[in-house]
């Protein structure tokens, strides 16, 4: 990276820069005359210089050819009161001309460092994607991603002044150091109107501002988190060609954050505009009604340059430059940081990772490892003299315990580790030559290592055919497609990749489907071949999914409800679930669920703080149920304190009362005594919050303190009909009501079947309503839509709410799908127990064989020595040496370092 931030941006931004500095000189002689104009009228009709006598007049406006005499116009006879009125207007007509030039040269300005911003980002990123593995190992996650989001942050506000701003302010204190005088605040009626008016309207518009600063910071953030998933995931994104996939991603997610923080600009820099336009718009006044006043002798001359003087304030460009240079030298110490840490030896060639839309080149033939040696970074060697060669087409299994080499042996063949020497030939060529469009289509990778980003299960697998966009989408909305056309402009200027994440990047063809529905149906047969079918069925039931996704699904399961509460019914199990009645209180569910009788989207109303929110507070006020669950709050703080007091916070019994933490019980304490009498409109607002939480996540049947009486479920039910009945449109969408008749889109399959809470107090009551659903939707034929369902089951970031066992399932699925000429499987079977892992490989092998449905080679680094008997060949690994290669049987009958293994 280029060393010097001034060099970096003029190289990227020189016609830029030499632009707005023109600009700039532009508005100096404006500025110039803005300032000197007072004087003249001051002077001029006001003092009356050159209207000595009452019909006096002087001429104005008039031009000549400059260096002749020819006269162009020969201007207009003025009298004291036409000279006041036209000076008075060319005097406004400037403070608007100055407040235009700087409200084009900061939101110019502002463009042009966000601009770069969004490529310096881009960048940084770019290179991520180039590291060489190993430098991964020496780096934290979260550190990268600061760098990228945080620590370039402030570069962006410096770029756009880096040039212009020192000319701009030196111009400034050359043109304006005579005119400018700092006075205290002045007395007068206009600028008290000027003031109020300001204080009025500046901070209404500066709400907006706020919440553009609230959506940067997401997006910020949000940014933060997938760079960190890039990091963590690096070797998804080497084994299977989607680091073209990535930088589109990426792009969009800039392309975002650009749109918001150029937004943010426009309105900032228009509402400085007009907070520099009232502040102006009063010299007029004082001009003009004050220059009147005085020609009609009501107003003392010296009594109005005072107060001119004394208004004016101009800013101090000395001091702006100073603190210029200040933050001109810490931004630089920030870029010469952040470009030492991406300075990185080894860097994949970009070239290597050129996106590729042509259909990849099979790998065939043989792999040839000759005298390969590998070292770690502090010399320790991990693999030396190791040599092999075999056909692409051969099962291989390797042999080897921890720090043997054949954990390194694998990554070398799949490009994760380069060779310190010896080479490493597939095909007849040099594999770290091959580009990644190749190898990462041809080679499937799987590893102990699961780590999955956060997405749909159906994304997540589909992620490794996302290699190069192959055509623009289907899009045909106008609007949409004027926004992706200037989109593509800013990219170009930004220096971003030109691939968009909008196209269609997916391969059906590739894999041998030709549309998307037969895709799901190719997932699920593979899903079921790694053995997760039972597991794709119950993550269905789990997953939330659009009616409009599944319009077949919803209605279906409309049904389905209608037949659990017959079944219930036949079964005696009635009392097994409290459905949701519209007219009744649910005694399974928590107060705050009962009042808002539906699942909250976001965070609006997803805690137990919801009672703060302005509308949930105005229903809890005028219904009186404030007053009630206050009191309630009170009664549940001390029951807690009674019978909780003397435990240790980590009791289990705190886990039966998820509202009340036991860090909180001495707050609490003292709460009660201070205020356990205070009526809730005389209690401080802390001590109201505290108590007023507590209700809105208890339910009677679980924690049963006898508190929800049949009176104050008639209240919440009144309560819940005022706060549906008036619920603000602003809000639509924060909360998915429940409708018996109707599928609720922010509740799982499983929760829109029972549509009401299992009981708590009934002996394996979640066992039998669970099966009874399971009973009820396998009779309907739903299983098949419910594992298309389980595709869009969300598995968390990093695959956290999938067991591990089934993220290397999946792991293996992904690198199947794309249909490679060799599988690598680095212990990617580890987790599950002996038989599984022998169950899966054995049909492994029969899905590899010549003539089996795939037709694969594999080299697999198996977790039981045993299971390398299912393979043809079988390299042994020790202390970083290939110490035995050959035939299972073989190998077995020598007597030598496998056939220990075996014993």
């Amino acid at each position: 990276m280029e060393p010097s931030l001034a060099r970096y941006i003029w190289r990227h931004t020189k016609a830029q820069q030499v632009w707005i500095l023109a600009i700039v000189l532009i508005s100096m002689p404006t500025y110039f005359l803005a300032l000197d104009l007072p004087k003249r009228i001051i002077n001029g009709p006001i003092q009356g210089r050159g209207f000595e006598t009452p019909d006096a007049t002087q001429n104005y406006l008039s031009f000549n050819l400059p260096f002749t005499d020819i006269v162009l116009h020969d201007g207009v006879e003025l009298t004291r009161m036409g000279a006041l009125a036209l000076l008075c207007a060319m005097f406004l007509a400037l403070v608007c001309v100055n407040g235009l030039f700087k409200f084009y040269i900061n939101t110019y300005k502002g463009r042009l460092g966000e601009r770069m911003l969004r490529r310096m980002r881009y960048e940084l990123v770019d290179r991520v994607l180039r590291f060489p593995i190993p430098q991964f190992r020496k780096m934290k996650a979260s550190e990268v991603s600061t760098m990228v989001k945080d620590e370039v942050e402030p570069l962006g506000g410096f770029i756009g002044d880096a040039f212009v701003l020192p000319v701009f302010l030196g111009g400034q204190a050359i043109t304006a150091l005579v005119f400018i005088i700092v006075q205290n605040l002045w007395l007068g009626g206009l600028a008290a109107g000027i003031v109020i008016v300001q204080s009025i309207f500046i901070p209404r518009l500066r709400r907006m501002l706020i919440k553009l600063a609230k959506e940067r910071q997401l997006t910020a953030r949000q940014l933060s988190g997938r760079v960190g998933e890039i990091v963590e995931g690096v070797a998804a994104v080497r084994t299977n060609d989607t680091s073209n996939w990535e930088r589109a991603e990426i792009t969009n997610r800039l392309g975002r954050i650009f749109l918001i923080r150029y937004e943010f600009y426009q309105k900032k820099f228009f509402i400085k505009f007009l907070n520099n336009f009232l502040a102006q718009f009063t010299p007029f006044l004082f001009y003009s009604i004050g220059g009147y006043l005085a020609i009609r002798g009501t107003l003392d001359i010296g009594q109005l340059v005072a107060v001119i003087a004394a208004y004016k304030d101009l800013p101090s460009p000395v001091k702006e430059l100073i603190d210029w240079d200040q933050q001109r030298v810490d931004v630089q110490v920030k870029y010469a940081q952040v470009s030492e840490q991406f300075a990185v030896d080894g860097m994949v060639g970009s070239l290597l990772q050129k996106p590729d839309i042509e259909k990849a080149e099979p790998l065939s033939g043989t792999i040839d490892v000759s005298n390969l040696a590998i070292t770690d970074d502090s010399g320790a060697k991990l693999i030396e003299r190791a040599n092999y060669s075999g056909d692409m087409s051969e099962r291989v299994a390797v042999v080897g315990g921890v720090n043997s080499g054949a954990e390194t042996f694998i990554e070398a063949l799949a490009r994760l580790v380069p060779p310190t020497s010896g080479s490493i030939q597939m095909g007849g060529r040099q594999l770290y030559n091959l580009s990644e469009s190749r190898t990462g289509r041809r080679i499937g990778y799987a590893s102990a290592d699961t780590f999955l980003p956060q997405a749909s299960l159906e994304d997540t697998i589909v992620y490794t055919l996302l290699h190069a966009p192959l055509r623009p989408s289907d899009d045909t909305d106008e609007e949409a497609g004027r926004l992706r056309e200037l989109a593509k402009v800013e990219t170009r200027l930004s220096g971003n990749t030109p691939l968009e994440i909008s196209d269609v990047w997916i391969d059906y063809e590739a894999i041998g489907v030709e549309t998307p529905e037969a895709m799901t149906q190719h997932l699920l047969e593979l899903l079921r071949f790694v053995g997760l079918d039972n597991d794709v069925h119950d993550l269905g039931l789990l997953a939330i999914v659009e009616p409009e996704e599944f319009p077949e699904l919803a209605n279906s399961i409309l049904e389905a409800r209608r037949t659990m509460r017959e079944r219930l019914a036949e079964s005696g199990l009635s009392n097994s679930v409290e459905p949701f009645d519209p007219g009744q209180y649910n005694a399974e569910a928590t107060i705050g669920e009962n009042l808002f009788f539906g699942r909250p989207i976001g965070r609006e109303f997803a805690d137990a703080s919801a009672f703060k929110h302005p509308y949930v507070a105005r229903i809890l006020k005028d219904t009186g149920l404030d007053a009630k669950l206050y009191a309630m709050g009170i009664e549940i703080a001390q029951t807690m304190s009674e019978l909780f007091a003397e435990l240790s916070p980590d009791d289990p019994l705190f886990d039966q009362f998820a509202f009340f933490r036991p860090e909180e019980m001495s707050s609490y304490q003292t709460a009660l005594s201070r205020h356990s009498e205070t009526s809730l409109d005389k209690a401080p607002e802390d001590i109201r919050a505290m108590f007023l939480k507590l209700p809105f996540s208890y339910a009677e049947p679980r924690h049963r303190f006898g508190l929800v009486t049949d009176e104050l479920k008639a209240s919440i039910v009144e309560a819940r009909k005022a706060f549906q009945e008036n619920y603000p449109e602003e809000l639509e969408g924060a909360i998915a009501f429940y409708d018996p008749e109707s599928y609720n889109h922010a509740a799982s399959v499983e929760d829109n079947v029972i549509f009401g809470r299992i009981a708590s107090g009934v002996a394996e009551a979640p066992e039998r309503v669970r099966a009874l659903v399971l009973e009820i939707l396998e009779g309907m034929g739903l299983d098949d839509t419910i594992r298309r369902a389980g595709l869009y089951f969300d598995i968390g970031t990093g695959g956290k709410r999938l067991t591990q066992v089934q993220r290397q399932r999946i792991n293996i699925a992904r690198a199947l799908l794309k249909k490679p000429d060799l599988l690598l499987l680095n212990r990617a079977l580890g987790s599950l127990d002996p038989r599984a892992q022998l169950k899966l490989l054995k049909k492994l092998i029969d899905d590899s064989a010549p003539e089996g449905p795939r037709a694969y080679g594999m080299i697999c680094l198996v977790s039981q020595p045993e299971h390398a008997e299912l393979f043809d060949r079988v390299l042994v690994f020790k202390d970083g040496v290939l110490v035995e290669d050959g035939e299972p049987k073989a190998l077995r009958k020598a007597g030598g370092h496998f056939a220990k293994a075996l014993s």
